[in-house]
């Protein structure tokens, strides 16, 4: 199975994994960075523009690399991926108390 790009299925499948892996990371970092990690901040919706705006940003990366061709079900795992990191990293950072002033 291989598109006009030449990417495997199995490949192209890493590839997304990794990126929203990497763009959730990022985005949990910035939220961190920008809205800061007191419970008060964690409540703001800025969070979940940044989670959005890290989102959205990786559809054109993806046409870039030659994987956009995405049907509801990769928009729904690019979504939930990005989502989850985010959620992860934010909440370690937020817990731990660590200030990352920008």
């Amino acid at each position: 199975m291989s598109d006009d790009s030449g990417i495997t299925g199995h490949t192209r499948s890493v590839v997304v994994t990794t990126i929203c892996c990497l763009a959730g990371i990022a985005a949990g970092v910035v939220s961190a960075a920008y809205v800061g990690t007191d419970p008060a901040d964690a409540g703001s919706t800025t969070i979940v523009l940044v989670l959005g705006a890290f989102v959205l940003a990786q559809y054109p990366l993806y046409k870039i690399i030659g994987v956009g061709d995405f049907g509801a079900k990769d928009n729904l795992f690019v979504a939930f991926l990005t989502f989850t990191l985010w959620f992860i990293s934010y909440t370690v950072l937020a817990i731990s108390g660590v200030e990352l002033g920008v």
